[in-house]
């Protein structure tokens, strides 16, 4: 049988065709990164090694911050070299294997940020039991669901897209592989898996979208009943998730549940849910919670300050 990958590479156009453009760019992305970086992993260590932060809440956002460094991880490093490189060429086992952690990792993020809105639902409605219900053994299970979930997501997506013919021409008008550029370069009727791949990323956002909403609903009705006082320390701990979740769903909803075309604005797009997003949410949680700057701010004295005395 003829190789339907008649195709053996891809070139990406990236985010502009000058020059001194690519280079402030990687100059602004190269510290985007290394902020979303490590940004991310002083939470997931503040997470870790602060007795204060032991609550599911911190739990589950310790485990969003790992998510988001793969997920940036995924994108971002590929941007950054081919923004100095002339040919900016992606092989295509390594356009699949990009497609792949990129819907993998985000799946996953949808899922966590949807257990993170159950964890509120049951801290505000059923405080009484809420220890008993959100146990270390059901936390470890729900981010366990939210891995094999982000798992069945990206292997539906590729193993959609894998089986088509790519006979040319082979030049992605993006920074990065993803389903709607490659539907377009397929030398076959894609409609039919356009609508496949809606329907996958759309069962996957609809259900995480329709137990957010819930949550905060049946959350919202509850709190009638409390006091202004309590409303508003209840409101000032969902505050934060509600900003992640508008996010990162607001950017994934315009791009992934439409037909199967790209638009010139999907690019920036891509830019925000990427790399801003990632950047956005430790820095949200920080100055939104006392108790993570202050975990924040004990961490630094027990292990940073001591190395710089003794220097």
């Amino acid at each position: 049988m003829p190789d339907p990958y008649n195709v053996t590479e891809f070139i990406l156009l990236g985010l502009s065709p000058n020059q001194q453009v690519q280079r402030v760019c990687f100059a602004v992305f190269l510290l985007l990164y290394a902020a979303v970086v490590l940004g991310n992993l002083l939470l997931v260590l503040t997470v870790a090694a602060s007795t204060s932060l032991a609550s599911p809440m911190y739990f589950f956002l310790g485990s969003l911050s790992l998510v988001e460094i793969c997920y940036s991880s995924t994108t971002a490093p590929k941007l950054l070299s081919d923004l100095l490189a002339r040919r900016k060429a992606i092989s295509v086992g390594g356009c699949m294997a990009q497609l792949f952690f990129l819907h993998f990792f985000g799946g996953i993020e949808m899922l966590v940020l949807t257990a993170m809105a159950y964890d509120r639902y049951v801290a505000i409605c059923r405080p009484l039991h809420y220890a008993a219900i959100m146990n270390r053994r059901v936390c470890a299970a729900l981010v366990g669901v939210a891995w094999a979930g982000g798992l069945v997501h990206s292997l539906a997506q590729v193993l959609l897209i894998f089986p088509l013919p790519f006979c040319g021409p082979n030049v992605i008008d993006h920074y990065f592989c993803d389903v709607l550029p490659l539907l377009q370069l397929a030398c076959s009727d894609t409609f039919l898996v356009g609508l496949l791949i809606v329907a996958n990323g759309g069962t996957l956002s609809v259900v995480s979208f329709v137990v957010l909403l819930a949550s905060y609903v049946v959350i919202l009705v509850h709190l009638r009943t409390r006091s202004s006082e309590g409303r508003r320390k209840a409101l000032s701990t969902c505050g934060s998730h509600v900003t992640v979740v508008t996010l990162f769903f607001a950017p994934c909803v315009f791009i992934y549940l439409r037909p199967s075309a790209t638009l010139p604005v999907d690019k920036l797009v891509a830019v925000f849910y990427t790399v801003i997003t990632p950047l956005l949410n430790p820095v949200i949680y920080s100055l939104r919670n006392a108790e993570v700057k202050r975990a924040v701010k004990n961490l630094w004295t027990r292990t940073v300050q001591p190395v710089t005395d003794r220097g």
